[in-house]
């Protein structure tokens, strides 16, 4: 009977013991964010504030559905 009850629960939380399992191998979550600089033209930079404008979505946010 637990065990049936363990095996639902690793079943429907499986996400979520992956991701710690994974962070006890990295030290980082899979939902973490970092912050880094970069430079960019200033076209690149005007391109990016007219999608941002338009679409209503912050600048990384843009970058991250690019990549």
């Amino acid at each position: 009977m637990q065990s049936n009850k363990i095996k639902k629960i690793l079943k429907k939380y499986k996400g979520v013991f992956d991701s710690l399992e994974n962070y006890d191998k990295t030290k980082e979550l899979s939902f973490q964010r970092k912050r880094i600089d970069i430079t960019l033209s200033v076209a690149t930079i005007n391109k990016l504030n007219k999608l941002k404008e338009s679409t209503g979505k912050p600048i990384s946010q843009i970058i991250e559905e690019k990549i």
